[in-house]
């Protein structure tokens, strides 16, 4: 059994460079605008794990120095995840967000989507100050990824075209995407090796998958007041995640097309509460278990060919801090 681990425990080796970070991102949220700043320090305030930003810093130390460009690079993939969660909330129609009143509900609609916009466009322009063409492309491809994964849930949720093969590829997109490009990039600000940036890709695109399949559990095994936002706003919303695909799998084509004619409805409480019952008892939420399992093996597996230290150990770490997490 490993033993409980929190952010602060990761982000000891690269403690000073995070402070860094810190500075940094609320430097690149200022505007001459007054609501975009008042929008800004809002998310500030914001309980947020910080964790991708906190894979750049890693990887870069696993390969050598961290630089001014380790130190954008991690500002920037923050900015990219802030204004998809800022989208999210909206399309999700979520009140709160980290137990806190999402952006969308205090400033509307309106306001949010374009917040959003400013934090890719403010993303985008930080870009170029990373003078590093690699970089640069593997960033714009992942702004793409990021938005093509979340409408890729929704049409294939709309029009009952979800499957397990499309459902990884969505994770893939909407969230692996970041955190390889993460890690990969946090090597790239270093000039680390080729082979470096494979093995960490591939660790940021295993880690990225697991950590999406134990936010899809949550929607069914977790306690509102813990995860601090709604529980069920998956079925609510119509989204098709793992552990449901796995029941839905094991019905004849007649059940199947009953269950999901009723999510894409509309479901009320009593049926939401009913669904979840049936995906616990038909083994939806340890089928996904095992598979977050399987995926973390593969995570782990790609930080073999570095040697033994303290970064390496935080990164495998972010493994087992995943699987444990209760938001």
């Amino acid at each position: 059994m490993k033993p409980a681990l929190n952010i602060t425990d990761l982000v000891r080796p690269v403690r000073s460079e995070f402070v860094r970070f810190e500075r940094e991102f609320a430097a690149s949220l200022r505007s001459d605008v007054e609501l975009i700043s008042q929008i800004a320090r809002y998310i500030l305030k914001q309980k947020s794990k910080r964790i991708r930003p906190i894979l750049v810093l890693l990887s870069a130390r696993l390969c050598g120095t961290p630089t001014e460009a380790t130190i954008v690079s991690a500002s920037l993939v923050e900015l990219l995840h802030t204004a998809t969660l800022i989208h999210d909330d909206i399309i999700d129609e979520a009140t709160t967000r980290r137990g806190a009143p999402s952006v969308n509900a205090i400033w509307q609609n309106k306001i949010s989507v374009l917040m959003g916009d400013f934090l890719f466009s403010r993303s985008l322009s930080n870009m170029l100050r990373l003078r590093n063409y690699e970089a640069l492309q593997l960033l714009s491809e992942t702004s793409e990824a990021l938005s093509s994964g979340e409408i890729l849930q929704l049409a294939k949720s709309a029009n009952d075209g979800m499957d397990e093969k499309l459902y990884f590829r969505m994770i893939w997109l909407k969230t692996a995407s970041l955190f390889a490009s993460s890690c990969k990039v946090g090597v790239l600000s270093v000039n680390g090796s080729a082979a470096a940036a494979e093995a960490l890709w591939n660790f940021g695109k295993y880690l990225g998958m697991a950590f999406q399949i134990k936010d899809d559990l949550f929607d069914y095994t977790a306690r509102e007041d813990k995860i601090g936002k709604p529980i069920g706003r998956d079925l609510k919303s119509n989204l098709v995640t793992l552990p449901l695909l796995y029941v839905l799998n094991k019905k004849d084509q007649a059940e199947n097309r009953k269950i999901r004619a009723a999510i894409r409805e509309g479901l009320q409480p009593r049926e939401v509460e009913r669904i979840n019952e049936l995906i616990i008892s038909d083994g939806g939420i340890q089928y996904a278990e095992a598979k977050l399992k399987e995926i973390s093996e593969k995570a782990i597996e790609q930080l073999r060919r570095f040697p033994d230290s303290e970064v390496k150990k935080a990164l495998q770490d972010f493994v087992w801090f995943n699987q444990a997490r209760s938001n």
